[in-house]
């Protein structure tokens, strides 16, 4: 599986491979396009948005929300890092995905361990919780949702949106951070999610 970060979102159709990345090279801050570092923000975490390809499609057993059919296609996924091991939980994403990695404990686990997912990159608001209000803003942007997904914790439809291709999936999340940022604050509050598989 390919594993492939965005180095900023003004660029952020600019890939570049870094299968290894540390957390601070790799990891964008959604609202200034510099790079999030825990220095810079004094902060181990916050929101992110993981974009996930999927080659073909899947009917994929996403634990306790039980077998889900995703399309083919490109997915934002929306989630948060605010506990004490903050971004280290993208880490643990992108090690999933690349296989090196095997419980699942988040929705998105599920999906990122299927043969036919990629994770392609990720855009992070550092020291913001914002998650609540970037899913719903890829909700106002018109994309598919898949309801239920990543939100038992929440009281928004879903933290899991589909595009058919990159392109607008990466402009609508890159506006979403944006606009939650300039709002300072989620709307309906949202925490990372539970770890038995029921987020």
């Amino acid at each position: 599986m390919k594993t492939t970060l965005c180095e900023s979102v003004d660029d952020i159709l600019i890939r570049t491979s870094i299968p290894g990345a540390a957390l601070g090279s790799g990891v964008t801050d959604a609202d200034t396009g510099e790079r999030a570092s825990r220095e810079r923000e004094g902060t181990t975490g916050g929101t992110y948005t993981l974009f996930v390809e999927l080659a073909g499609p899947a009917t994929v057993d996403v634990g306790a929300l039980g077998a889900v059919d995703f399309e083919a296609g490109w997915y934002a996924y929306v989630g948060s890092a605010l506990g004490s091991g903050g971004f280290s939980r993208v880490r643990r994403h992108r090690e999933l995905a690349a296989g090196e990695r095997e419980p699942r404990h988040w929705h998105v686990d599920y999906l990122l361990g299927h043969p036919a997912a990629s994770l392609d990159g990720v855009v992070a608001s550092a020291g913001a919780d914002v998650e609540c209000a970037v899913a719903r803003g890829l909700a106002d942007a018109g994309l598919a949702a898949v309801g239920g997904f990543g939100c038992s914790d929440c009281s928004c439809d879903t933290h899991l949106a589909r595009a058919p291709a990159r392109r607008p999936l990466v402009a609508a999340v890159a506006r979403a951070h944006r606009r939650a940022r300039a709002a300072g604050g989620s709307v309906g509050g949202g925490g990372g999610g539970s770890r038995d598989g029921s987020d």
